[in-house]
């Protein structure tokens, strides 16, 4: 069994509420990644949970190079496992964040079928989703 912490990122670049500025924002999540280790966690999942509130499924591409940027320099401020989830439900551009990060696992709330949620009907992309992984990173498990 593995323990999972979660990194919630303030607004970024973009959303309503950004006022920090991405230097401030890295080194937020760099500390948090340090204090997750040292408390023994095994991976650590980022979510861009002040973005709120959320894309149904295509975040803009701020969000994914402000998520991007995060991420690398977490891989390099850890060896712990990392991993992705675009809220609220953009599959493809957590896997692109992965790819660019060397990142290990994606979470994508909504893979397959359909959920009514506060950002309405959502509707899985399993078949994109699969077929992109395959293409840039067929190491990154899908959650």
């Amino acid at each position: 069994m593995s323990i999972i912490g979660v990194i919630h990122l303030p607004p970024l670049p973009g959303a309503p509420g950004h006022a920090t500025s991405m230097s401030t924002i890295v080194d937020a999540a760099r500390q948090d990644a340090i204090t997750l280790s040292e408390a023994g966690f095994d991976a650590i999942i980022i979510e861009n949970f002040g973005d709120a509130p959320f894309f149904a499924d295509n975040v803009p591409p701020a969000t994914v190079a402000a998520m991007t940027r995060v991420i690398a320099d977490l891989a390099d401020a850890t060896d712990l496992d990392l991993g992705v989830n675009v809220l609220r439900n953009d599959g493809l551009a957590a896997l692109a964040v992965a790819a660019a990060t060397n990142a290990n696992f994606v979470r994508i709330n909504v893979l397959s079928g359909s959920m009514y949620t506060d950002q309405g009907l959502i509707t899985g992309r399993a078949a994109e989703v699969v077929r992109l992984r395959d293409q840039i990173c067929p190491d990154v498990v899908i959650c």
